[in-house]
């Protein structure tokens, strides 16, 4: 079995990219959570080589952009272009929702492969059967009870939904529309394993009208749809294996919450993510670096 790895990465600080972006957004809102670069990226491939190193072959999705830390000389590394892979319509776009769904038409992308975003570190030796078994994924998933209580709250009260929580909802309706069923399940927001053949399928086939309309959020917005539709058709057809995750297989470290250290000696997570979000400050993000370097300070064979 052939595993490869898929990120999606931006550099925020890109003078290019912020003309790009502010022709088309609003300069009211705050995004510099959802697009700020602390370098994160290339701690992530320290400790992919240092702990999964039977990975296949890495890309990496960008607008026009490539990490000035990385060796492009590497064969067992790409830069994929959103041109690339995605529908000139849809372009330019700065919406994870939409180019997560594409990620199955990245040339020579493996059947099986994992994705992550830059933020997300492995903190011990996994084997391929951490993730895949039997030729199926494994689905890490938290359970949904809590945020279907938070979202009941919310709206009984008429307090603002954000628009990660609603592309979650929307996935839910439309599977639950289409197939009749529900899982109490949501993200754990952390490397998952993917079945490219089931992205395609779902994009193509079964929900092209649904993900289509929602593709033309050049931004996140409260009609998107989050990819643990992905998850739930697998489940479904029985091509993944569900599996619910607590804070020692799988941690979300929020930049903001800035103690990173507290949850690594807490809990050891195999999988864990440093979570930026428009609730960090400047100085809080100083943080992530220093802490990313003492723990995996050996250079890995990706950077120049």
């Amino acid at each position: 079995m052939n595993i490869d790895l898929v990120y999606t990465w931006v550099d925020g600080n890109d003078p290019e990219w912020i003309k790009k972006k502010e022709k088309f957004i609003d300069k009211k809102i705050n995004t510099v959570g959802r697009f700020q670069d602390n370098n994160e990226l290339k701690y992530s491939l320290r400790s992919i080589e240092k702990h999964i190193p039977w990975i296949r072959k890495i890309f990496i999705i960008t607008d026009n952009q490539t990490p000035s830390f990385l060796d492009t000389k590497n064969p067992r590394i790409e830069i994929i272009n959103h041109s690339e892979i995605i529908p000139k319509k849809y372009l330019p776009v700065f919406n994870s929702n939409t180019i997560e769904y594409f990620m199955y038409k990245i040339p020579e992308l493996s059947e099986f492969f994992l994705y992550s975003n830059d933020d997300m570190f492995i903190n011990e030796d996994l084997k391929p059967s951490f993730f895949f078994r039997n030729g199926l994924p494994i689905i890490r998933r938290k359970s949904n009870s809590l945020i279907k209580i938070k979202i009941q709250f919310k709206r009984a009260f008429n307090i603002r939904l954000n628009n990660y929580r609603l592309a979650i909802e929307n996935a839910y309706t439309i599977f639950k529309k289409k197939f009749n069923v529900f899982y109490p399940i949501s993200p754990h927001h952390n490397i998952d394993a993917y079945l490219k053949s089931d992205i395609k399928t779902l994009v193509e086939d079964i929900f092209p009208e649904e993900l289509n309309k929602s593709f033309l959020n050049r931004f996140r917005h409260k009609s998107d749809i989050q990819r643990i539709l992905i998850s739930y058709y697998s489940i479904f057809k029985k091509r993944g294996i569900m599996s619910i995750v607590n804070r020692k297989e799988s941690c979300r470290m929020p930049v903001y919450k800035a103690n990173y250290q507290r949850y690594i000696d807490k809990y050891n997570p195999k999988l864990f993510c440093l979570n930026d979000c428009e609730k960090a400050t400047d100085n809080e993000r100083k943080l992530v670096e220093p802490f990313l370097k003492k723990l995996y300070p050996e250079k890995s064979s990706f950077e120049k």
